[in-house]
Order: C-alpha cells, then structure tokens, then sequence
C-alpha cells in the first residue's frame, strides 16, 4: 500500500518532528481501479453561464478564436470568464503530438492563420483586459514552433494595452533556442513551459516531449531576460510518487522557476489515460507550504488549479511584493 508522505524524504533521520516524519498526505495508493471513477466533493464546481461568461464566449465565436479553456475542458471556466480572464489558444485547434491525458484534439493541423494576432489582439483591446494568457498547440510542423507567432501577439497587445501584462504558455519548441529568444525578446511578463508530469512518467505520459528538453526550455529562458518570470506546473493523479514530485521540485528550481503550479489531472474522456488517485486538497496545501520552503517566489496548489488559475493574481502579488521590497531598500 503506497503513502504519500509530502515533507519526508525517504531515508529520514530519526528524531524528525512528528508532524513531518510520520504525516500521510493524501492518503494511501492502490491500483487505479481502486479509486472511485466518480469525482470527490472538492471537485465539484458550479456550471458557467453568468453574463460576462456569454459576453465573453461571443466574442470568440465572433472572432473565430479558440481558448485553451474549452478546448482542454478547464473545469474553472466559469469563474475565470465571468471575471474577464480568459486564456487564448494560438495556431489552431490541433496539436502535432499526442499526450495521452489531454483533451486538445490531434491531427495534421490547418494552414497558419498570420491575421490570428492582430484578432486576438483587438480582443483583448476590446475587453480592456489587464492580464491575458497566451497558449499554443504544438506546431512541430513550422520551423520555429510558431514562435514568430508568439511575439506579434505580444507585441500587439503592448502597443495597443500597455497596462495589460502578458502571460505566454509555450510548447517547448523542440528545444530551439531561436524559437524561445524570438518569445522572449517580445518581454511578456511572465513565460510558463509546463512540464505536466515528473521525470519518471514523461516517457508514457509526454512522448512527443523530453524532461531534460524542457528544463533547458525553461533555463534559456530564465537566462535571457532576468525580468521576466519563470513559471511551470504538473498536475498529480498521473501515478507519481511524493519522491518524484520533490525531485521535480529541486529540478525546477534549479533551472530558475519562480512560479510552480500544481493541480489534479482530470481524465477528459474514456480514450484518455486513467486516474491514477485523487490527491486531497490538504495534500495540495503542503505541496503549497513545501514549495515555498523551497524558495518559489510563489506556488499555486489545489485539485482546480490549472496552469492559468488565479494568474492575473499571481502578477498582481508578485509586483506587490517587488515594490514593498524596493520602498524598503530607499
């Protein structure tokens, strides 16, 4: 029987405090047959449908855009579209590779749209957004991964939101250092690569991507533009062990991750890979609390929390905190 044990590496030394030596965090394992195919209580959530979240899904359809938050069928779609946040997804609706726990549809995709920008764009403009999410498909099927793409947008919304800070979601462009310098030199304020699963499952649950690949993913990026903040999430549920999440941790951090996210994997559809547990969310809230030890600047941890979750937050805090430190130093 497997325990998740957050705070207690294995090997302790005897004589660790109680609390931290001996704690089970999120239960115990077993077969995912053993888990109940019916969602626990905390992830239930309320169906969408206030006002700003039609205003906003008109505006998509209008526009003939896509958001990651239908596409992978985010369980906060409500609440985040009916505060005005919204995710876009750039280059189509069909991605290049074929992860087995993700509900983005996969294919050979459409020709690239170039005039795609510049709608999202007037979008954003038109909304008034003060923080948007910029997400991709993978375009394994372009030279630079869509990169180009990338920095139009973000140099469209500067020019016409110069208030509205920018969150860019990439793929990992195939480790192209061109690719990633062409995003960054755009400045958004916040660049995220998700690496969705620990080291030990990447091989069955990303086969199109590579560990080490999109650690150097995110260490080029840190090393580019000091500025810009790093960010990067997994989700639990896919059969990791609490070691391998520490280990993932100490990975992240080391390559420069300032901001870590960690949320419950979600089966989108019988085709897709099962659940392998559900983690608590006190489980969620030490993973949150053993982050931060670490040394993240910021870690967003519970069984709703998406890579976008509570963005628009997330900068809001951290440029708080960055002025509060600056006042103090004059």
């Amino acid at each position: 029987m497997r325990k998740l044990n957050v705070l207690q590496p294995t090997g302790v030394a005897a004589g660790a405090p109680a609390d931290v030596a001996s704690q089970p965090v999120g239960g115990c394992g077993g077969p995912p047959a053993a888990w109940p195919r019916q969602k626990p209580r905390w992830l239930k959530v309320k169906a969408p449908g206030g006002e700003n979240y039609r205003r906003l899904k008109g505006l998509m359809r209008e526009l003939g855009l896509n958001s990651v938050c239908e596409e992978a069928h985010c369980p906060n779609i409500g609440e985040c579209w009916e505060s005005g946040t919204a995710t876009f997804l750039i280059m189509g609706d069909k991605c290049t590779r074929n992860c087995p726990y993700c509900a983005i549809a996969h294919g050979r995709p459409e020709e690239l749209d170039e005039d795609e920008p510049r709608r999202v764009a007037e979008m954003i403009e038109q909304l008034a957004l003060r923080h948007v999410v910029i997400t991709s498909v993978d375009r394994d099927d372009l030279p630079d991964g869509g990169a180009r793409i990338f920095g139009w947008l973000i140099d469209d919304i500067h020019e016409r939101l110069p208030e509205c800070s920018i969150e860019v979601l990439t793929p990992d462009f195939r480790g192209m250092p061109h690719a990633i310098e062409r995003v960054i030199a755009a400045r958004p304020d916040i660049f995220n690569h998700n690496m969705e699963t620990v080291e030990r499952l990447h091989p069955e649950a990303r086969p199109g991507a590579k560990y080490e690949r999109s650690l150097g993913v995110l260490r080029l990026a840190k090393g580019l533009d000091d500025g810009v903040l790093i960010k990067t999430g997994i989700m639990l549920g896919l059969g990791e062990e609490a070691d391998d999440i520490r280990a993932f941790m100490d990975d992240a951090l080391d390559t420069g991750v300032q901001i870590l996210t960690l949320g419950q994997y979600l089966r989108p559809s019988e085709r897709h890979r099962e659940v392998d547990r559900y983690a608590t969310p006190e489980e969620f809230a030490e993973w949150k609390e053993y982050g931060e030890s670490l040394g993240f600047l910021h870690v967003e941890s519970g069984p709703l929390v998406r890579s976008s979750y509570h963005a628009r937050e997330q900068v809001d805090e951290l440029r708080a905190r960055a002025g509060a430190r600056a006042a103090v130093a004059v």
